[in-house]
């Protein structure tokens, strides 16, 4: 069994050479990243990081200020950026045509993109959005055997488990006061778009007038739940919005994508996901989905019932990580994360960047992208889930500047036409070799490689068991739980023991391991017991009383770690 390590790729920027973004500028000025541009090249060294599946994001036909043959470009009052939201899908069954070299055959390229990875051994997974689309959608590429989405619908009812939008009678849409499309002091010209009667907003904003905090550029879709009326729901028959949705997923798999991050999971019923996973998996069996969801109170249900196979790991490691990185909270505190999964540890995908949160190397969190190494050891080896980073995490992208509407907040832009300085150094117009990274981003991006690769080259950290010792070393003279963190790993063959550094400084430390974890470990009694720090090739020798008192001597680098691998002569 192979853990999935994805690697994130922002399609549109990925491979766009363009230097110096204008700021809001249009796709002639600014430029945009190809298919044709992630090369076979490309490909093999981002497989040489450890990583298995490539998560292409925006790869669906969104709204967009761009126009082209047979494309017309969406009205500016219902987008955010020029390049618009690829959370705006507009339409489900085609390709957006920024991506291709040859527009008219985008699908083709998408295919050929699609074959490079498999070929590789990588997969390739995409975004599903199923929770809202454009307002303005409208499919050309639709499956010949489906109407697209609200086509059919009785407008004339606010809610019906046949339509496929929620509508406001009587009322009509109006976009938010004080929108800047492009933003702040851009000029854009009102395209003065009609909305009659007013469909829902995707953030489940019953108002015909939302604001500008809501997802005002999307609409909801209607899953047969009646959200005026007590959330009644109206789920048998099987609502038309259910067989669509499934449809669209089957279209893709087709295509030879091999999983889904299901954008906003929770605001879709999990009756829905139980269904139409079940229903994908019978003719794609090894397709995975990941759910993106925050409600920790949801995770048990939209696995055992929804049928996920990774959950996004946000509200508890990811957040708690960050808050030790920016030392707001102590190292112990990761205690806290797993408890709280209640067993679900090997169902979580971990994660310290994405397209929705700030870059670790900005002056919004880290300012410095080597204080996330020990969170990415912890982030990777904790478990037997999946693990990802975001394309430019391993190099110190750090999302500096507003690039248009997405702003100066510390992110890299979804919305608008722009570029990532920092990953270009390594893919050196087109020859990904990093001859222009500077030796700090060479050795971190050797250190990503370092980590990532031991999710899945030793079996122990694959699929074996873990082991919290923080009870045991919690309060201990020579232990300090507020930089440092440390568990064990371990299988049939193999014991690991990992102690991780938040702090600047070199520590040295003592790490007890109880009887209890020995009796959990081995079937039956080893005194003697040798390890190798697989970093530095460093020698430890312990007797097993003299750990469980004193505990193992250990030096932990700044920003690093130590993991001692240590052979087993009795394992469990």
């Amino acid at each position: 069994m192979t853990r999935p390590v994805i690697y994130q790729i922002f399609t549109r920027l990925f491979a766009n050479e363009k230097r110096d973004p204008v700021f809001s500028g249009t796709i002639e000025e600014n430029g945009s990243g190809k298919f044709n541009g992630i090369t076979k090249t490309a490909l093999e060294e981002i497989k040489k990081l450890g990583i298995t599946h490539i998560w292409y994001t925006g790869i669906i036909s969104h709204a967009t200020s761009t126009s082209y043959k047979n494309l017309e470009s969406d009205p500016p009052e219902i987008l955010k950026g020029r390049a618009g939201s690829p959370y705006a899908i507009r339409d489900y069954y085609d390709i957006d045509p920024d991506l291709a070299e040859n527009v008219d055959n985008r699908m083709g390229e998408f295919e050929n993109l699609i074959e490079r990875n498999h070929k590789l051994d990588l997969k390739v997974i995409i975004d599903f959005v199923p929770n809202h689309v454009a307002r303005n959608y409208n499919s050309k590429k639709r499956d010949n055997s489906s109407f697209y989405l609200g086509e059919n619908d009785n407008k004339s009812l606010s809610f019906s488990p046949k339509n496929n939008f929620y509508y406001l009678q009587d009322k009509e849409f109006s976009p938010p006061n004080g929108v800047e499309p492009f933003g702040k002091n851009q000029k854009w010209k009102k395209a003065n778009y009609t909305e009659n009667p007013a469909k829902v907003t995707g953030n489940n904003c019953f108002n015909e007038n939302p604001s500008i905090f809501d997802w005002y550029e999307t609409v909801k879709i209607n899953y047969g739940v009646d959200f005026q009326n007590g959330e009644k729901k109206y789920f048998d028959p099987i609502p038309d919005s259910w067989k669509k949705m499934r449809d669209i997923l089957l279209f893709w798999a087709s295509k030879g994508v091999d999983g889904f991050r299901c954008d906003m999971a929770e605001m879709v019923p999990v009756e829905f996901w139980q269904w139409a996973i079940s229903e994908v998996k019978k003719s794609f069996p090894e397709i995975i989905f990941i759910a993106e969801i925050y409600q920790e109170e949801k995770y048990k249900n939209y696995v055992e019932q929804g049928g996920f196979d990774y959950l996004y790991d946000k509200v508890g490691l990811y957040d708690t990580l960050r808050n030790i990185i920016e030392k707001k909270e102590s190292a112990s505190a990761i205690t806290n994360c797993w408890q709280a999964l209640n067993g679900l540890d090997a169902k979580m995908l971990t994660f310290l960047e994405n397209h929705d949160e700030q870059r670790i190397a900005s002056k919004f969190f880290a300012n410095n992208p080597e204080k996330a190494l020990p969170g990415m050891i912890v982030s990777s080896l904790i478990n037997r889930g999946s693990v990802m980073i975001y394309a430019g995490q391993e190099v110190g992208e750090n999302g500096d500047g507003a690039t248009g509407f997405g702003g100066d907040d510390g992110r890299t832009t979804i919305f608008d036409y722009s570029s990532l300085p920092e990953l270009q150094k390594w893919t050196n117009h087109g020859n990904f070799d990093g001859k222009l990274l500077s030796e700090k981003q060479l050795q971190l991006r050797e250190n990503y490689k370092k980590i990532l690769s031991l999710t899945n080259n030793y079996s122990a950290f694959r699929e074996g068991a873990f082991y919290d010792l923080m009870w045991s070393n919690n309060n201990s003279e020579k232990f300090d739980e507020k930089s440092l963190y440390t568990f064990l790993r371990y299988d049939k063959k193999t014991l690991f023991l990992v102690v991780v550094n938040f702090s600047n400084k070199d520590r040295r430390t003592s790490i007890k391991i109880p009887e209890h974890a020995y009796e959990t470990v081995l079937k039956k009694k080893q005194e003697n017991f040798e390890g190798i720090n697989i970093w530095n090739n460093e020698k430890y020798f312990w007797k097993r009383e003299d750990s469980i008192r004193e505990g193992i001597s250990v030096l932990v680098p700044s920003y690093g770690s130590s993991i001692v691998k240590v052979s087993l002569l009795n394992p469990v």
